[in-house]
């Protein structure tokens, strides 16, 4: 199936605006079943209710408490489920999923399978709502994502175009689901790198992120009579910076946020590399990591679900200093279990209240010590909550973006950015996304379109032979002369001139081509091309480049422009490649 040429940038937006329609559906859709789920196992098998954060509105009246199974069991019953769907239908869907999508985007010219979304939307809403630890995030990446995907590849639009698409589907999930319109479109083309980002979906990320916020909050107010807007996920009190001197406590909730996102990441990649190696039909390793979070759960509910709500209650001071330090611990073990053994949800609402735990056990215990210094420990849970975000998801911006949305702590603006970079920088290269990248210069995706990019910005005289350095040869010399000075020089083709100008060229397999006892009497004259392909020296190396394959010579002479007998160099696809390697250090 053949693709279109790339679209123009209104096209483009408007399909961006397409797709953040679909995935704002498709977040709602996903924000249901996500509480019918949570409603059925949780509070229905077991009669457990766990907290919801100050902002989250309920959409589903109903209410149910049988209470036949125990609550350490409910969450492999949901693992159970979720590993035989994923497996069976779309195994790419198992995971945390954001980097299925980063790959899909690197690797795989951004295709995604059109029944990818349908199953992670099914197999997470019943783990994180069976009690397994994990959140929103992969799931509605790989949710939106893949919606773009299947738009791009309905209306067979380039690669470049479809990648595109995917980062629109990215963004337009993260910013409805999360309320966090900006932070969603910072996310989109901020997660595919660990060092860059991509610059060139910027404006349809934001398009998309903010259309699929519209389309998620107006549907959300017409179903539960809420009021429509900017509602942030947690409820926080006005905050803000009472000394100086926080400062420096700052910079702690940046280190220590940075060292337990080295802790998170190996955990979750040792437990990961555990169920990877375990002789078992893959369908139910989830069951095992969910049997293990339930038993974690048991005495520490904490872990169980997404947690937000004890992120609120952190906010609000409810929770104490033991059982916030074992939440931090906790939650990195039962997401590794939950999500390294297959079982399919995000890592991004772990990280959440991981890094909301690291900021509130700073605050409250400095509270307690200079409580004239840390007048308000609750400003501490959002700065963790940033810093964790940015060490482990390598996405600096989008988390004090999604942080400001999602709790509304404006006047913490200089606190999220340094406890951010701090933690940033602490955590090095160490990244939970591990099909992250570090440029776009490592991407698969982008490694053509740079060399070409390079090539166009450098001249054939740059990077030629200049014509005082080529040596030629005479018409009348021979060819067995002409095959001696290759074997002393190792060139394998000569311009051809007499009288200073240049009338044609010789390579070696014009020359193989003369019988052998004839190569001491037989004249270049009568064996070198005449019909020249030449180039000229304002012309672009990928101009150059273009020749030499089309044409499939190692050389091409560069001549001056209206006088082509006039040689000033040679170029080589030697000496392109130098120049492609010397342009691209620089």
């Amino acid at each position: 199936m053949t693709q279109r040429s790339p679209l123009s940038s209104k096209c483009l937006i408007a399909l961006a605006a397409i797709v953040g329609v679909i995935s704002g559906v498709g977040a709602f859709a996903f924000y249901v079943l996500l509480e019918f789920f949570t409603k059925f196992f949780l509070s229905g098998l077991d009669g457990f209710t766990p907290p919801s954060a100050g902002g989250e509105v309920e959409v589903l009246p109903f209410n149910f408490n049988l209470g036949i199974v125990p609550l350490w069991m409910v969450p492999a019953i949901g693992g159970l489920l979720s590993g035989i769907i994923v497996y069976s239908f779309a195994p790419e869907a198992e995971g945390h999923g954001t980097d299925a999508v980063i790959r899909a985007f690197h690797r795989m010219r951004g295709k995604i399978r059109a029944r990818v979304p349908l199953v992670k939307m099914l197999a997470s809403s019943i783990t994180i709502g069976s009690g397994g630890s994990a959140g929103r995030e992969g799931p509605i990446v790989q949710i939106g994502a893949g919606f773009g995907s299947f738009v791009a590849t309905l209306l067979r639009l380039s690669d470049r175009d479809r990648r595109i698409l995917v980062i629109c589907g990215t963004a337009g999930g993260i910013g409805s689901i999360f309320r966090s319109p900006f932070g969603g479109a910072m996310f989109g083309i901020e997660v595919l790198y660990r060092k860059d980002t991509e610059v060139e979906a910027i404006v349809p990320a934001f398009v998309s992120s903010i259309v699929a916020f519209v389309v998620f909050d107006l549907i959300l107010s017409k179903v539960t009579g809420s009021p429509f807007g900017m509602h942030p996920i947690f409820r926080v009190p006005i905050t803000t910076i009472h000394s100086p001197l926080e400062f420096l406590l700052y910079v702690l909730v940046g280190v220590f946020s940075g060292v337990i996102g080295i802790i998170y990441i190996k955990s979750f990649y040792t437990l990961h590399d555990v169920f990877k190696r375990l002789r078992i039909k893959p369908h139910f390793k989830p069951l095992i990591g969910g049997l293990l979070t339930g038993i974690i759960g048991f005495y520490l509910p904490g872990v169980l679900g997404m947690g937000y709500g004890y992120v609120q209650e952190a906010i609000d001071g409810k929770l104490a200093l033991y059982i916030i330090a074992a939440l931090i611990f906790g939650k990195i073990i039962a997401t590794s279990f939950t999500i390294g053994s297959g079982g399919s949800g995000g890592v991004f609402a772990p990280s959440i209240v991981i890094g909301s735990m690291v900021g509130a056990f700073i605050g409250y215990l400095f509270n307690g010590i200079f409580p004239d210094v840390v007048v308000q420990p609750e400003a501490y849970v959002l700065v963790g909550m940033a810093a964790f975000i940015a060490a482990v998801a390598k996405t600096p911006i989008a988390a004090i973006l999604m942080v400001l949305e999602m709790c509304g702590g404006y006047n913490l603006l200089p606190a999220l950015m340094l406890a951010a970079t701090v933690a940033y920088y602490v955590s090095g290269d160490r990244t939970i996304y591990i099909e992250q990248v570090p440029t776009r210069i490592d991407s698969p995706a982008h490694r053509m379109e740079m060399s070409i990019d390079v090539l166009e910005n450098v001249k054939v005289e740059e990077a030629m032979i200049p014509a005082e350095k080529v040596m030629t040869v005479s018409p009348e010399n021979t060819v067995l002369e002409v095959l001696d000075l290759i074997e002393k020089t190792g060139h394998m083709g000569y311009p051809v001139t007499e009288d200073s100008r240049l009338i044609g060229i010789v390579t070696f397999a014009d020359l193989e081509k003369v019988p052998i006892d004839k190569r001491a009497e037989t004249k270049i004259k009568d064996v070198m091309t005449k019909k020249l392909i030449v180039v000229y020296p304002d012309d672009t190396l990928e101009d150059a480049l273009i020749k030499l394959a089309k044409y499939d010579v190692g050389r091409l002479p560069v001549v001056e422009k209206g006088n082509e007998g006039k040689i000033v160099g040679l170029i080589t696809r030697s000496d392109i490649m130098k120049a492609h390697t010397r342009e691209v250090a620089k």
